[in-house]
């Protein structure tokens, strides 16, 4: 049997070399991987990040500062928050981080699933290292697919590109690109392998619970539209972990700047992932949420009151109606691209709005605003309709999943049906009075909601083409 050497500095074998070249001589200051255990090990990768900035300005949740827009030269937030589909985004995302670290965390997975088997040892345990692997490599393929592709619509998805499939390790791979519909397959084939062998309670958090590992199938079949698989895992999820952090008593102990609540403290979070870093929300004023988003909140939930900043002359437009996020991650940890347990909930009560079960649809998200509600209304009245039911389904995921990749990733999905496609339109400036005030529209079917792939990795794979009209420069 090979040993595989990983550097203890770097995240995983990263570099143009082959596997190979790790085989005969241990670096120094390396760690050796050959046991069953050892690979398990390997699962665990704190400070996983996603970066969003190739895309965050595209949802109306999100914000800029008009000082940041105004006379200054067109990048791709500006493009984006400007909805400008004149301009050459492909020459303009020459790299993309979130690209990079996904594909590397991928061969991360890759290097354990192809490799345990080989090792000495505990056969269960390799099982579980396989599967964990399985899981969190189905987890980056989905958020790739849903970031550089048309969302999942079933009339079209056998033939919208999609994404390159990578189902093994090799650093100098030229994958040829599947379709939307091959890399769903894929993702959901890696979590029905992996699901009998995850544990309830794994080795630490950075380990796939079965809580998370079931949260993850049903929100692969909620957007798939498969709605009756997508309930029956949200709510085996919700029989391992079905907790609540209970902001409105959080309220009344005095909040963050009175008690900490640190990751491990947080009860409702199934996954730890970030969209930079860790400690990514100690730099939160630079997430500025929408006057929509801030008037949705209103002025009696826990959610805007607890965590964010309204009123700062150094960080935002004042009158512009926005707010930014304003709580270290030391003072309270909130989940950003990986899940929880509210989500789970409010995938539960899409399904009921779906299924036309309204009362049950409201009851869910009654339960969930039990927590989050400060006064006022808390419980919401059931509508008589399909459509207005899911409007609050949407409305509470918008409040409640903040940041990060979900509400993009339901506008790109929701888009794809006629009766919640949404055009947006966002009016800038508005405090500015030098400059005309212009309105911006972002219509559902924009080529916008497609990422295009980066440019160093177009030039390196030529079976790699775009998944929009837009032209290569070369």
């Amino acid at each position: 049997m090979k040993k595989i050497y990983i550097t203890l500095l770097s995240v995983l074998m990263l570099g143009t070399t082959s596997c190979e070249d790790y085989t005969d001589i241990t670096p120094k200051g390396a760690l050796v991987i050959e046991t069953p255990q050892q690979f398990l090990e390997l699962v665990s990768l704190p400070n996983r990040g996603y970066p969003i900035n190739n895309f965050q300005y595209l949802s109306d949740d999100q914000w800029m500062r008009e000082a940041n827009v105004i006379g200054r030269t067109p990048n791709i937030d500006i493009l984006n928050f400007t909805f400008d589909e004149s301009v050459d985004r492909v020459s303009l995302l020459t790299g993309s981080s979130f690209y990079n670290q996904a594909y590397t965390y991928i061969n991360r997975w890759n290097t354990i699933i192809s490799l345990v088997d080989n090792s000495k040892g505990d056969e269960d345990i390799k099982r579980l290292a396989k599967a964990e692997a399985k899981i969190y490599r189905a987890y980056d393929h989905f958020l790739l697919v849903n970031t550089y592709a048309k969302g999942y619509d079933p009339q079209t998805a056998t033939t919208d590109g999609g994404i390159c499939i990578m189902d093994k390790f090799d650093l100098e791979a030229q994958p040829s690109k599947s379709t939307v519909a091959q890399v769903y397959d894929f993702i959901q084939k890696d979590i029905e392998d992996a699901l009998p062998f995850i544990k309830e309670k794994p080795a630490d958090v950075y380990h796939p619970s079965l809580a998370f590992a079931y949260a993850f199938k049903a929100k692969v079949h909620l957007f798939k539209r498969e709605i009756a698989l997508a309930q029956a895992a949200a709510e085996k999820s919700l029989s391992y972990n079905n907790q609540i952090f209970d902001l409105v008593a959080y309220n009344a102990q005095g909040g963050p700047t009175a008690v900490a609540v640190p990751a491990a403290n947080n009860i409702e979070v199934l996954s730890y992932m970030y969209m930079t870093g860790y400690n990514e929300m100690n730099f939160a004023q630079s997430y500025i949420i929408s006057p929509e988003l801030r008037t949705l909140f209103g002025t009696n939930d826990a959610r805007f009151n607890l965590f964010f900043n309204s009123t700062s002359t150094t960080n935002l437009d004042q009158g512009s109606n926005t707010a930014y996020w304003a709580t270290q991650y030391t003072r309270f940890f909130y989940p950003t691209v990986g899940m929880k347990t509210t989500e789970v909930y409010l995938m539960l009560a899409e399904c009921y709005a779906r299924d036309n079960k309204f009362n049950e649809a409201v009851t869910v998200l009654n339960k969930l605003r039990a927590k989050r509600i400060l006064s006022g209304t808390v419980n919401l009245a059931v509508p008589a309709t399909r459509k207005e039911t899911m409007e609050l389904v949407i409305n509470e995921r918008r409040r409640e999943l903040l940041l990060g990749f979900n509400r993009f990733f339901d506008l790109k999905r929701l888009n794809t049906e006629t009766e919640y496609a949404k055009t947006i339109t966002r009016v800038f400036p508005l405090v500015n009075k030098t400059v005309p005030q212009k309105t911006y529209t972002l219509q559902p079917n924009s080529r916008l909601y497609i990422i295009p792939f980066p440019l160093s990795v177009l030039q390196k794979n030529p079976k790699l083409t775009l998944n929009t009209d837009e032209k290569v420069p070369f």
